[in-house]
């Protein structure tokens, strides 16, 4: 059974976490569905964004299942589970329509850098955020130091990954890493996600790359998705393709 749900709902896809007897735990096999998920609605011209969550109310995700890499190397720690979380957590920091991320409940380790790879988060009133990778001997490994380190003051991340402090739902909100407190997050989420009915898909896309390239997500690839962008959309485009079909010289008028 799938521990990864993937819905729809009006204009929105709704990846649900579903491992919920383990705090909707990481598992390698999840990684897996989720990088799946993504790849369908990404592609999906009907979704206009997509919605992060996790089953139960307790945890939105209390990090990755330690079942999982418990017994590894470190070598294949490295190698294996730590660069196949990033690949995930990546394109879903990168994905090209709006996310948001529904927190329901704890945000712990992998959970909170899953949650920091969305555009927006919106909090129940009992979700608190930590990473407490030094209690069992490890450290951030999916960002937390890293992405975290853009959406968080430095010494309020210390607190949390140095010292094992927790940061609750208010005080998220108040450090602008929650962008509401809700009752009802998933419900938030989706009404959030409404608003861009009205709104131009690909003008979204074009402005979350320019945000990106700003603050540092991927900005090469960012630049380089933006020029290429720009250079499809030209007439010596078309002309230079076919040109090349036709197998003749390119007339290009610099358009």
């Amino acid at each position: 059974m799938s521990q990864i749900i993937c819905s729809y709902e009006d204009n929105a896809a709704v990846l649900t976490l579903s491992n919920e007897s383990k705090l909707n735990a990481l598992t390698s096999e999840m990684l897996t569905q989720i990088n799946d998920c993504l790849v369908e609605i990404e592609r999906n011209p009907e979704v206009r964004a997509l919605i992060v969550t996790g089953s139960g109310t307790k945890a939105f995700c209390c990090g990755a299942d330690i079942s999982e890499w418990g017994s590894l190397s470190s070598a294949d720690f490295s190698r294996y589970w730590v660069r196949n979380g990033h690949r995930v957590f990546d394109r879903l920091a990168r994905f090209n329509k709006p996310t948001l991320c529904a927190v329901n409940g704890h945000a712990f380790g992998g959970g909170l850098e899953l949650a920091a790879c969305c555009d927006i988060r919106i909090f129940s009133d009992n979700s608190t955020l930590a990473l407490p990778e030094a209690n069992v001997g490890i450290v951030p490994g999916w960002s937390g130091t890293q992405r975290l380190g853009r959406l968080l003051p430095e010494s309020v991340l210390k607190e949390i990954a140095l010292f094992g402090r927790r940061v609750d739902a208010k005080r998220a909100y108040s450090l602008g890493f929650a962008a509401e407190v809700s009752n009802n997050p998933i419900e938030t989420a989706k009404q959030i996600a409404s608003n861009l009915e009205s709104m131009s898909l690909r003008s979204n896309e074009l402005t979350k790359l320019m945000i990106h390239g700003a603050v540092g997500e991927d900005s090469s690839a960012a630049i380089e998705a933006l020029g290429s962008a720009a250079a499809a959309d030209s007439i010596d485009r078309e002309e230079g393709v076919q040109a090349f079909l036709d197998k003749r010289s390119p007339e290009f008028k610099g358009n």
